[in-house]
């Protein structure tokens, strides 16, 4: 898949794919703009055009496969999430990171695409503005979410970096709920994130609670013969 990657604007440069060119981003034509959830936190709807969508898609296919595949989480209190997970670049474990899948079957873990940390990198700029995306992106937690799959309240607080969390959702819609940095209750703000959409948590917001109450079932683009979500959280360690 060799070819040109385009940017949250239609700006154009080069860029790798699974394998190869992966396009990113739509024409900007019709695209919704960006929505400032909470300081620091941007919602980008329709940040993925179709085709980068069923190529990122198609990717996670691939990396969810074993050895190191897709898998259930189980916690430290014995209790299992109800998302399956898998990891790039680095394994996340409850509650830190290797450099295997050692609460998997103990295989490496896969590498973090360069591409992938691209596509992170300009959804930053689109969020916060040029010059934004400098960071060097290294682990991404990839979650599937069937019908019932939830995820509690909780922070990203695992990692050494402050950077900016990117976020890419593919398949059915969910509410995703937005809080604050001081515990899992309200205030909080509920957001609908369909196939498609990036959201950025940075600065301020970097470790406010959040998670998603439900996901909305049959509601994925028909393109993408996915029933349930995908989404794709990229990060710096």
């Amino acid at each position: 898949m060799s070819g040109v990657t385009r940017g949250p604007r239609g700006e154009t440069g080069g860029g790798t794919g699974a394998e190869a060119g992966v396009e990113a981003g739509g024409d900007g034509l019709f695209a919704l703009p960006a929505v400032e959830v909470a300081p620091g936190a941007m919602h980008l709807p329709g940040h993925l055009d179709p085709k980068a969508q069923r190529e990122l898609l198609d990717a996670c296919r691939v990396w969810a496969r074993p050895p190191a595949g897709l898998r259930t989480v189980r916690m430290p209190g014995g209790g299992e999430m109800s998302v399956r997970q898998f990891s790039l670049g680095w394994h996340w474990y409850p509650y830190g990171y290797a450099r295997t899948a050692v609460d998997g079957d103990g295989a490496p873990v896969k590498p973090f695409p360069e591409w992938l940390g691209e596509w992170a990198r300009r959804a930053v700029e689109e969020a916060y503005g040029d010059g934004a995306g400098a960071v060097r992106y290294d682990v991404a937690l990839v979650n599937f979410y069937d019908g019932k799959a939830r995820m509690g309240m909780h922070r990203d607080r695992d990692e050494r970096s402050d950077a900016p969390v990117v976020s890419f959702s593919l398949g059915d819609a969910c509410v995703f709920r937005f809080g604050n940095t001081e515990g899992r209750g309200r205030p909080w703000t509920d957001v609908e994130l369909r196939s498609g959409d990036a959201f950025v948590f940075g600065g301020p917001s970097r470790l406010a609670h959040h998670g998603v109450p439900r996901v909305r079932p049959g509601t994925a683009p028909p393109a993408l013969e996915l029933r349930g979500r995908v989404n794709i959280t990229v990060r710096a360690r």
